[in-house]
């Protein structure tokens, strides 16, 4: 058998404490507006967003890159042109450099071809002829050499002898009276120059002497002796060259 056991007495369950009703602060209602409300939508706008600038971005790329290669094609046609033009510069200097050459060339040529041109005219107005150019032989003081010089004529006496001789250049009146003195018993080496002259040389073995008393006047001659025997080798010769007045003896 169990045996009784005194217990304590079971006190009744406490009553639960009154709970007092909790009152919410009061808040104003949010103001007139769309309300944005979190959801699937925010997520996809974004990364549309993000697609457009990268699209955006990369469009600018492009274009950035179209544009560099746009000038880098400009800069190389540039670059070319700039080639192609100093190329044709440095030729068209080169064939500028001898159009100069030439033309220095052709300057030169044409300024002797001009004075060859005034030469010759110069020659031609005034031509210059040998008259006189035979050695000849003077045997003594008896005899001489004579020959008349022309009008309107610049008159070049030149001559050299074996020996001396003596020359003058008298008018037609004085050899009138060298050949008078002559026919009154006068050697002709003597008379043919101490009856006058113009111009004379005594006792010389070269004489050169351009006369030009006769450019204007028709009244000279030109007469050689000697004491002796000798060869008179000549080279005479006259210039045309007429005065526009009367010269010498009949002025």
């Amino acid at each position: 058998m169990i045996a009784s056991t005194e217990m304590d007495p079971i006190a009744p369950p406490a009553e639960p404490a009154a709970v007092e009703p909790q009152v919410e602060p009061y808040s104003p209602p949010p103001s007139a507006g769309p309300l944005r409300r979190p959801g699937a939508w925010s997520p996809l706008f974004e990364s549309r967003s993000r697609r457009m600038w990268t699209v955006a971005l990369t469009v600018a790329l492009l274009i950035a890159a179209l544009g560099i290669g746009v000038l880098y094609a400009d800069d190389t046609n540039n670059q070319a042109t700039i080639r192609t033009l100093q190329t044709q510069n440095e030729s068209l200097t080169g064939r500028t450099q001898n159009l100069q050459d030439q033309l220095k060339s052709t300057q030169s040529n044409l300024t002797a071809t001009l004075g060859e041109l005034a030469t010759t005219k110069a020659q031609l107005a005034h031509p210059q002829l040998t008259i006189w150019n035979v050695p000849q032989h003077i045997a003594n003081s008896s005899y001489y050499l004579a020959g008349g010089i022309p009008d309107t004529f610049t008159y070049h006496l030149e001559a050299t002898s074996t020996g001396p001789m003596s020359v003058s250049i008298m008018t037609l009146e004085q050899w009138v009276a060298a050949n008078s003195c002559v026919q009154q018993g006068g050697t002709t080496n003597y008379c043919m120059h101490h009856s006058g002259s113009a111009v004379g040389w005594l006792n010389v073995t070269s004489v050169n002497y351009d006369f030009h008393l006769a450019e204007g006047c028709a009244d000279y001659i030109a007469v050689f002796t000697s004491a002796t025997s000798v060869t008179v080798t000549p080279n005479v010769s006259v210039t045309y060259n007429p005065a526009n007045h009367s010269t010498g003896a009949c002025a």
